[in-house]
């Protein structure tokens, strides 16, 4: 078998969005990928199905797989004809052991190539606001491992240049070795009193950065208890971290918030938060999945001739249904004759993407706002069409029936319990490492509360609880659970803004 290939890419610092394409293309192609402990796992879900995955994280003391292992299993599965990725935290060549990785692969006659990665001691630091040059403070910089063994009987760092041979000096993974690192440049000229800055976790929501003096690092450090990952950064450059903070002052910065929304819907949620420096733990506690069959929808769809309303109350409606027209042979043109109602703007907008815009879109987004609008439209008679979830309120249909309407409610998809370990789930809001939950239906309040068992509430009652809206409050209360937070808009951008208007003071 002729030999695969091996690339070994840079996932970048910590902010997964910070890789780059060809990093990207890569993950994508890969047949097996080999990832460590520093990159984002949602870099995973770029993976296409069937990828072989396979942990090799390293932290301090604590070694999943040895260098020389790692070294190996790369040329053992390219040699079984795979296209194999290492995917490195940071840059390859840069403290990562790329270039044993490299050099094992070459002894291999394996081929490969590099694809670097930005580098923590750049990112991280700009991340809080610390150029690590700037004109007229700092012209050079350098950077250093903090690992060296202590034990070593001689350095192989010359502190004695490097103490003052370029203004700013960065360490990575050097927490550890703190007292060392400082004792050390402090006995080769370094004053005490020069700016110095600790920062973990560095360019993700939940980054944490000390300023500090390079005499008052480690004692710092010791009393907060940071642990690694952490970059240590050294110079005058610090100083500027007062005027250029940017990512860690965001209203939610530092707030790790769960996202309980179907997986395939979750994504704009996620990422409206992030942009406001969140850090979302996405546990979707619904999935959507098609009905148990779908007779009397495609029974509907025969007669939708008869139809004079049809009435989407959800984007999933709208999904299902247009693929039931569309295998059944037929496209929009179906609905010319038909009134068509959108409750809430993304559904309309997912009526729009099939080239149907909605004639009757409620202010309220919800069953009664659409109920007022249709009051002077609906006579006696006419016949509504509404394909929605298996399980949903009825409040719509029947006032829709005491108007006169004749009303055939269809079921187009059904929402389950997503796959999620509610035992995780109750450990994370147990530890506090969770402050604020988002429910954005009334089927996300039930399932997490089914996950959690009978300490829901009181697990809920310690975090901050955002609801899309008054229904879904009002099953929060059902359920013992009190909401913090109700959006007045009952849409994404709503929930989002609530949350963002909550915690700016």
């Amino acid at each position: 078998m002729n030999n695969g290939s091996v690339y070994l890419v840079g996932a970048g610092p910590g902010d997964y969005k910070l890789i780059s394409i060809k990093g990207l293309e890569c993950i994508k192609m890969a047949q097996v990928l080999v990832y460590d402990r520093l990159a984002d796992s949602r870099l995973l879900a770029y993976a296409r199905p069937g990828t072989e995955l396979i942990y090799v994280g390293k932290a301090s003391s604590s070694h999943t797989m040895m260098q020389q292992e790692i070294n190996q299993l790369l040329v053992d599965k390219a040699r079984q004809g795979k296209v194999v990725v290492r995917l490195k935290g940071g840059d390859p060549f840069v403290f990562g052991r790329g270039g044993e990785e490299a050099l094992e692969l070459v002894n291999a006659g394996i081929p490969f190539e590099v694809v670097p990665g930005i580098t923590s001691a750049v990112a991280v630091p700009a991340y809080a606001g610390i150029p690590v040059t700037h004109r007229g403070i700092a012209t050079a910089f350098t950077v250093v491992t903090g690992h060296e063994d202590l034990d070593k009987a001689q350095s192989a760092i010359k502190w004695d240049k490097l103490a003052q041979g370029a203004d700013t000096l960065i360490f990575l993974m050097g927490i550890e070795n703190l007292p060392n690192i400082t004792a050390k440049l402090m006995a080769n000229g370094r004053t005490a009193d020069t700016l110095a800055a600790v920062i973990r976790w560095g360019t993700k929501p939940d980054q944490e950065v000390l300023v500090t003096t390079l005499g008052q690092a480690a004692e710092e450090v010791a009393r907060r208890g940071l642990k690694p990952p952490a970059i240590f950064i050294v110079g005058e450059v610090v100083g500027l971290r007062d005027k250029l903070a940017w990512f860690d002052n965001k209203p939610l910065s530092g707030k790790n918030i769960l996202v309980t929304r179907a997986r395939e819907q979750a994504s704009n949620l996620t990422a409206s938060l992030e942009k406001l420096g969140a850090n979302c733990i996405e546990a979707p506690v619904i999935k959507i999945i098609p009905p148990d069959n779908f007779a009397k929808l495609d029974q509907a769809i025969d007669n939708l001739a008869e139809y004079h309303w049809l009435i989407f109350t959800s984007v999933n409606g709208v999904s299902y249904f247009f693929d039931r027209l569309f295998a059944a042979g037929r496209d929009t043109r179906t609905l010319a004759k038909i009134k068509v109602a959108a409750i809430g703007v993304q559904t309309a907008v997912a009526l729009k993407n099939f080239g149907v815009i909605a004639d009757v879109i409620p202010a309220e987004f919800r069953a009664e706002g659409i109920i007022n609008v249709l009051e002077d439209k609906i006579s006696s008679g006419m016949k509504v069409l509404i394909p929605r979830a298996k399980v949903a309120r009825n409040i719509l249909p029947q006032k829709l029936i005491q108007m006169g309407a004749v009303v055939d409610v269809v079921e187009a998809y059904q929402t389950v319990l997503g796959d999620v370990d509610g035992r995780v789930l109750a450990e994370k809001l147990m530890t506090g490492e969770i402050q604020l939950v988002t429910f954005t239906s009334s089927s996300t309040v039930v399932n997490l509360v089914d996950l959690l068992g009978a300490t829901a509430a009181s697990l809920l009652s310690t975090i901050k609880v955002v609801c899309i809206g008054p229904i879904t409050a009002e099953t929060c209360l059902a359920h013992g659970i009190k909401p913090d937070i109700i959006a007045e808009e009952f849409t994404i951008a709503g929930l989002v803004k609530a949350i963002g208007d909550f915690y700016i003071v």
